[in-house]
């Protein structure tokens, strides 16, 4: 696509839209380069600069939806998180945002003031990082679920995307891209309605969770206190269980790697139960949330790797890591999962 289309224009197209009288300098690309995603920081003549975010994967009603509810959710934290979430421009009182569409592209940008970096966590935390760490997730999440009535509804919920990704396999389409695997995706779909059946995980307990918590996402002061949190690509309102996989991966014996993979193994590490001890003493998990430890890593694997991996993803990332989704991801999940042990350590 970045042969046809020029992305750099439709960022300059917005932000003229949004404010013409400051006059760009110049537009610097600064994307991830694992993802499809497009991020650039623009320069204006009078000094200063922005950041831009244009996507156009999923639904522009529900990336507008989703900022409105950051927006919100950064509004209302309170203290010591009232400055953690990065804030989207708004004009005339309303978040911004731009859509562009043709016959090629529905392409949406939104804009933010830079947010300030503290200190990345290090590739490798030691023990007692991964407790600091899951002390801050639980007074966050504590923050988020205090304020989670007060933010803009009509969000969707899982049982949204897996349906749409239910319909995106009875299209010629989908059949096609998924051909060698259509059974086993619908089985999957299948099996986590039934398994969150029988937990019981309620959506209406629904709270504001990020879900991709890699350590190129946020930082942190000296002393482990979260500073700042970027980039909302997974954002979402669900189960607070939904954050803990990516942060089993931040607290893993592995570490952050540039190539990755999404394997169920980092959740079944001591490390992550460390983790979960630390961020159990401060706001204490249920027997069912536990249990859905299990039901959230295979929404992800459904919904941000076999559902949206084409669009977030890079080519070669996206094939690699839905092959390895049949070939590893769900087999394992089943075999290798085991909630007793966690519900054991938290004496739950």
């Amino acid at each position: 696509m970045h042969g046809i289309i020029d992305f750099t224009k439709i960022v300059e197209e917005a932000w003229n839209d949004y404010d013409s009288s400051r006059l760009i300098k110049y537009v610097e690309d600064i994307s991830a380069k694992v993802s499809t995603n497009h991020v650039y920081r623009i320069w204006f003549e009078e000094g200063g600069n922005i950041i831009g975010k244009l996507s156009y994967f999923g639904k522009y009603e529900d990336f507008v939806n989703d900022h409105k509810i950051v927006n919100a959710l950064a509004t209302n934290l309170t203290e010591p998180f009232e400055n953690f979430v990065a804030k989207s421009l708004t004009k005339f009182g309303e978040l911004y945002a731009y859509r562009y569409e043709n016959t090629i592209l529905d392409a949406w940008v939104v804009f933010y003031n830079p947010i300030q970096v503290g200190i990345k966590p290090p590739a490798i935390q030691s023990e007692k990082q991964i407790q600091l760490l899951a002390i801050e997730l639980a007074n966050f999440h504590l923050a988020c679920h205090k304020v989670r009535n007060t933010l803009p509804q009509g969000f969707k919920q899982v049982n949204d995307d897996i349906h749409h990704l239910q319909q995106i396999l009875e299209t010629d389409e989908g059949k096609y891209e998924h051909r060698t695997n259509l059974d086993n995706i619908k089985k999957q779909c299948d099996l986590l309605f039934e398994n969150m059946d029988k937990i019981g995980i309620q959506q209406k307990d629904s709270m504001p969770v990020f879900v991709d918590w890699n350590i190129g996402n946020f930082s942190v002061t000296k002393k482990f206190k979260f500073f700042s949190r970027w980039d909302y690509d997974w954002f979402r309102m669900s189960s607070r269980v939904m954050d803990f996989y990516f942060f089993s991966r931040v607290c893993s014996s592995a570490g952050d790697k540039t190539v990755f993979s999404y394997l169920i193994d980092p959740l079944m590490e001591d490390r992550f139960l460390v983790f979960l001890k630390a961020y159990h003493n401060v706001y204490p998990l249920t027997v069912s949330e536990v249990k859905f430890i299990k039901e959230a890593y295979r929404f992800f694997i459904l919904n941000y790797v076999i559902k949206d991996g084409r669009y977030f993803f890079h080519e070669i990332y996206a094939t690699k890591l839905q092959l390895e989704a049949h070939e590893l991801y769900f087999p394992n999940l089943e075999k290798n999962f085991n909630e007793d042990k966690i519900l054991k350590a938290l004496n739950l």
